[in-house]
């Protein structure tokens, strides 16, 4: 690679992954950065920590409710098993001292003995008891977590259900996705593992701690000055790990992201020759990756090995101490054995309670990006005296309508025009003139600022929702299929219809003819949003789909900009059949497609500045005529 290439390259990255990085520590701004589409496997979603997290903590437990008192069982049951462990570990002590008094190293009354037969079947006892709790309580708790994750994720999904458009207009879709798998993964991860742990964690450490001072303070004193220097190296590595996995989440993040749009991108990539540039690219990525990847799984590997180092030496002047305190001061073997064997066991409850505290930051942060979906506004409830009349006539009317995404920012300016029952009405100018705005009005995917829309007479706003919509159908120039045969997709406009309509439906599209060349008919199951299909298909399908609705009103977005010449001569014959007693509201670029509509309205800048049919507009020799005759083009 060129040394150019490599420093073009490295400045390019250098700011994506800082910005990257910043978005992994605040989960607020995560949906900003559109992450959740470029993460690769094992991305770390919300590794920053909560920004309230007893307020997050209290909602996952609510999921929990209904299994408190199993919750109380699995608290028991852990007690049990921390104590056993605690107390098997103990018995030690009188079996070693047994063993002393056998060789005549004690008299038998000046220490605690225990036979060693004895010994060993009560350390058996105890131990397979902590076994048994912990297996118990284990398996309680996965049900618990398992339970409390299925309505979490089925509140989740509900929730996103009913979310109006507008929240998926300004939030990236693989963001959203993230929340769905790795932020509830990792609560499900913390649910199951986590909680148990942490509490048995305590519990070991509190245990030990006590044990240790009952055997021997002077001991206890030499582990506690030794335990800070272990705390803070974990802490020292545990820093250095967690930047250089952040760095490493973003050399993923950065490659998978790469190849998938190089991948998806293969016909611009070949088609400009880009072929060398974009595999010196993906080896810049690569490498970058794996000199990341190595630093971060140095530092994740070494964790273990330096506190078990540590722990050794702790354990070893421990020993030491502990040896002269038997032979000066006659604290007795048994004692020394437990004592040491509780010194190696002190710091391990320290080192997983650490790396759960980590885990546990990173579920909340997750949680509360969840948490931020579920406390998203739904869309507003109809009115109590919403209204469901008599199948609609389709008699559309927008007057003096005003509206913006943004506050402060006007799309449409005082916007009026009408559509009579089985009129067809197109609507034609500049990209971002309104046009598209217009039909999400009518569906109420978003609300009107000022003015009104009725159908029927009817203010939108005073209809049910869902009968408004059910009433409208839609054809846009992106298609999007359903995973399911091509009957199921024809049928997703009236889940009630039957195979008979659904074939008439293909008919009315001009879509029946390619269905029955394929492998399976209308039992055709689709790949991939029906990678299996050509997109002028795929079309022809959407079409299909809004002819089997019934719907008296129909709104046509672009719905023949993406296929070819002769396909569009099949699609305006089944759309003239299609929109016949129809209000129809058609978009279009290809102005030869209105000339037959009944009115055309030319917008501009959110205004209409010319409405008329097709031959009073050329008459009028304005902005229609200019667009129609190319002398000007659409912006």
């Amino acid at each position: 690679m060129k040394e150019e290439t490599r420093l073009r390259l490295e400045e390019k990255y250098r700011k994506k992954s800082e910005a990257y990085i910043k978005s992994l520590s605040d989960p607020a701004k995560a949906a900003q950065m559109g992450g959740g589409r470029r993460r690769g496997p094992g991305s770390m979603v919300g590794m920053g920590k909560p920004k309230d997290a007893g307020k997050s903590i209290k909602r996952l437990f609510g999921y929990m409710k209904k299994d408190a008192p199993l919750i109380v069982v699995v608290g028991i049951l852990v007690l049990i098993s921390s104590f056993a462990n605690l107390a098997g570990s103990y018995v030690l002590r009188p079996v070693i001292n047994g063993l002393m008094v056998a060789v005549g190293m004690y008299e038998e009354n000046e220490v605690q003995t225990l036979a060693l037969p004895t010994g060993i079947a009560l350390m058996a006892v105890i131990f397979l008891s902590s076994v048994f709790a912990q297996y118990i309580y284990q398996r309680i708790m996965l049900g618990v977590s398992q339970r409390a994750l299925l309505k979490l994720r089925n509140e989740l999904f509900e929730k996103i259900s009913r979310l109006p458009l507008k929240f998926y207009d300004t939030n990236d879709t693989g963001d959203i996705m993230s929340r769905f798998t790795n932020d509830v993964d990792s609560i499900g991860n913390m649910l199951n593992n986590t909680i148990a742990s942490i509490i048995s964690g305590v519990i070991s450490l509190v245990g030990t701690l006590c044990l240790m001072i009952y055997t021997n303070i002077w001991l206890t004193i030499v582990t506690l000055v030794f335990s800070p220097v272990i705390i803070l190296a974990a802490k020292a590595v545990a820093t250095r790990s967690r930047k250089y996995y952040k760095q490493q989440q973003a050399a993923l993040g950065s490659l998978n992201g790469y190849i998938e749009e190089t991948i998806s991108g293969q016909k611009i990539v070949k088609v400009f020759n880009h072929e060398e540039a974009s595999i010196d690219e993906f080896e810049y990525l690569n490498t970058d990756l794996r000199n990341k990847q190595l630093s971060a799984q140095f530092f994740g590997g070494i964790m273990w090995p330096v506190m078990g180092n540590l722990s050794q030496v702790s354990y070893a002047i421990t020993a030491t101490v502990g040896g002269i305190l038997c032979v000066l001061r006659g604290f007795d073997v048994g004692g020394l054995t437990t004592f040491v064997n509780y010194s190696r066991q002190f710091s391990r409850p320290i080192n997983e309670l650490s790396m759960q505290v980590t885990e546990i930051f990173s579920a909340l942060a997750g949680a509360e990006r969840v948490f931020d979906i579920m406390d998203t506004p739904p869309e507003l409830p109809d009115k109590e005296n919403a209204v469901s009349p008599a199948p609609l006539k389709g008699e559309i009317v927008l007057k003096d309508v005003t509206f913006g995404y943004v506050e402060g920012q006007t799309i449409l300016k005082n916007v009026s025009f009408y559509a009579k029952p089985g009129q067809k009405i197109a609507l034609v100018g500049s990209t971002g003139a309104g046009k598209t705005t217009i039909t999400n009005l009518i569906t109420r995917f978003y609300d009107i600022d000022s003015g009104s829309i009725t159908i029927d007479g009817v203010d939108i706003r005073d209809y049910k929702r869902d009968y408004l919509r059910k009433n409208i159908a839609m054809v846009l120039q992106d298609t999007h299929l359903f995973s399911g045969t091509v009957k199921e997709n024809i049928r997703y406009g009236r889940l009630d219809a039957t195979d008979e309509e659904v074939i008439e439906a293909a008919k009315l599209a001009s879509a029946h003819s390619f269905i029955m060349r394929l492998e399976n008919g209308y039992d055709t199951v689709l790949e991939g949003d029906g990678a299996n299909l050509s997109q002028g298909q795929r079309q022809l399908l959407n079409i299909a789909r809004a002819a089997i609705s019934k719907a008296p009103i129909l709104i046509l977005d672009e719905a023949t900009s993406s296929v070819d010449t002769r396909t569009e001569r099949h699609i305006e014959h089944g759309m003239d059949r299609l929109m016949k007693e129809r209000t129809t509201i058609v978009i279009a670029h290809r102005l030869s497609t209105v000339r037959n509509a009944n009115a055309i309205i030319v917008l501009e800048h959110g205004e209409i500045i010319e409405r008329g049919d097709h031959q009073e507009l050329l008459d009028m020799k304005g902005r229609y005529y200019e667009l129609y005759t190319g002398k000007s083009e659409l912006e």
